[in-house]
């Protein structure tokens, strides 16, 4: 099940690095490399909930073999894009096709190690599973830009080998399906699907499109108000996509509310301290990725002990310890990233990823414990479900944050150096988009006065990117304390089998 996920993993952030390369080759606009990288997170975000329940109808081994197949044959497609008017719709719809591969496979892997595993062993489990599998994002860029240096097709060839040998683990592992006799709600899973599909796609534009846009807000609220008819329909379904009784356990709604609060942190701090690192500090593709290790040093080393906390004291110990630890490491780092230092930063961004360790394991087996009549499938459709639509949101919120107090700040600098308004405006526009749009962070620097003035101003500009950075970080800190709130809501009850308990429901009782 690791090699299975371990694809999915590493092609959120492997794209990324090859942007430059891919846009350049196949000629494609700003708006079309940013729907490339969109169209696999939007069909993530729509269809995590249907391979949930697929995995729970039909049998886990069955969608974790039919989904990696959807993904690799996907992987191969989009290296083999053709040049030309082609290219473009080309690669978003096979990159849409891998996303809902993803889809149908990560929550039945994770449902597979679930049911293998029993209550008392299943934190340490599934700390390994979720650590690696968090390890494997950050290696995404650095594997990108190796392999972009010999093609960037590359990059989604690599997939084959290795759904190659997670099918033939998986058929090794004799892995026992145990499909539930009941119907599939088709409708709900349109609805939901709509409804994650229109508002992420909000989000997501909202960076390019605009909050004071129409098109965003008719996404946005569109989006939301298919999901609130979700619900209502949900409710009076007799075998629904998603069981909403689980939310009256209180454990299971802090569960999910600190794993949302946490991911508006921990996916978009990818991008954002990769194109800081290369922005800011100078540094190569491959010595941000680089830098990304130090967070993910603190992540591995506290995933593996909230792990243990779990199996032994239950998840809210973890939980509030990881969120504490990640807003003030957030806050920390924040304070540290205008020294334009790479190695000066290491110990508050270890902090923060031992914040976020010390979170995502416990919070998705908790959840995942709980689950109604051993539906694990669906449950961990639900949570995984809520981890992509808050990392959409945060890319959104930081994103524009980002955009806005970097052009201020460039306009400001620029226009002490005695540019024009309207000159100034129209560099710092150009800084902006090439550090969000294409992925190409080379700042531009033109010719004529403009020119001048930006390759006088180069060192002041790295700093204003640095210090609109700081504010993204300080959102990541804030959201963490945010977190924090949740985990004390956590009633701090444990979930153990029950010899006695009919269908796999298992009782609470007190922490020990």
């Amino acid at each position: 099940m690791l090699f299975a996920v371990s694809m999915t993993f590493i092609d959120q952030t492997i794209v990324a690095i090859a942007a430059p390369d891919i846009v350049h080759e196949l000629g494609l606009s700003t708006s079309g490399m940013q729907w490339v990288v969109n169209a696999y997170l939007l069909a993530l975000a729509a269809f995590f909930a249907l391979g949930g329940r697929l995995a729970d109808l039909v049998g886990a081994r069955r969608v974790v073999i039919a989904g990696t197949l959807i993904f690799v044959i996907s992987s191969v497609l989009c290296g083999c894009v053709p040049e030309g008017d082609v290219a473009q719709p080309w690669l978003i719809v096979f990159r849409a096709t891998q996303g809902l591969g993803a889809a149908l496979l990560f929550p039945a892997a994770l449902a597979v190690v679930v049911a293998v595993f029993p209550v008392e062993r299943r934190g340490r489990a599934l700390a390994l599973f979720f650590g690696l599998s968090g390890a494997l994002t950050a290696v995404g860029p650095l594997l990108g830009g190796w392999l972009t240096a010999w093609t960037w097709r590359a990059i989604f060839w690599v997939n084959v080998p290795v759904a190659l040998v997670a099918l033939a683990l998986t058929l090794v592992a004799r892995i026992a399906d145990r499909p539930r006799r009941e119907s599939l709600d088709v409708p709900g899973a349109v609805l939901v699907a709509i409804g994650m599909g229109l508002s992420v796609l909000g989000f997501q534009q909202a960076w390019s499109w605009g909050w004071d846009s129409a098109a965003t807000w008719v996404c946005v609220a569109g989006g939301l108000a298919v999901l609130v008819g979700f619900v209502r329909y949900e409710r009076r379904v007799t075998h629904p996509l998603v069981n909403l009784r689980v939310f009256r356990d209180p454990a299971f709604t802090a569960d999910v509310a600190v794993l949302f609060f946490a991911m508006l942190a921990f996916v978009p701090l990818f991008f954002f301290a990769s194109v800081y690192a290369q922005v800011s500090l100078s540094a190569s593709p491959n010595q941000a990725a680089l830098f990304l290790l130090y967070f993910f040093a603190g992540f591995a080393l506290a995933s593996q002990w909230g792990g243990r906390i779990l199996d032994r004291r239950g998840a809210r110990p973890a939980l509030k310890l990881g969120a504490l630890l990640g807003a003030v490491g957030f806050a920390l780092w924040a304070g540290r990233t205008t020294d334009l230092s790479m190695h000066d930063q290491w110990p508050y961004a270890a902090l923060a990823g031992a914040g976020i360790g010390f979170i995502l394991a416990p919070a998705s087996t908790d959840a995942v414990n709980r689950a109604i009549g051993a539906s694990y499938g669906e449950v961990t459709g639900i949570t995984q479900t809520v981890r992509n639509y808050a990392a959409s949101v945060g890319l959104a919120v930081y994103g524009t944050i980002l955009t806005h107090v970097t052009k201020d700040n460039v306009v400001a600098t620029l226009r002490s150096r005695g540019l024009a308004q309207g000159e100034a405006e129209d560099v710092a526009r150009q800084v902006t988009e090439a550090v969000t749009g294409s992925g190409d962070t080379r700042v531009p620097e033109g010719g004529g006065a403009a020119g001048a003035a930006m390759r006088d101003a180069m060192a002041a500009v790295r700093m204003d990117f640095a210090e609109a950075n700081q504010w993204v970080f300080y959102g990541m800190a804030i959201a963490l304390g945010l977190a924090f709130l949740c985990a004390l809501r956590h009633p701090g009850s444990r979930v153990e089998t029950a010899p006695s308990s009919p269908q796999g429901i298992r009782p609470e009782v007190p922490a020990r």
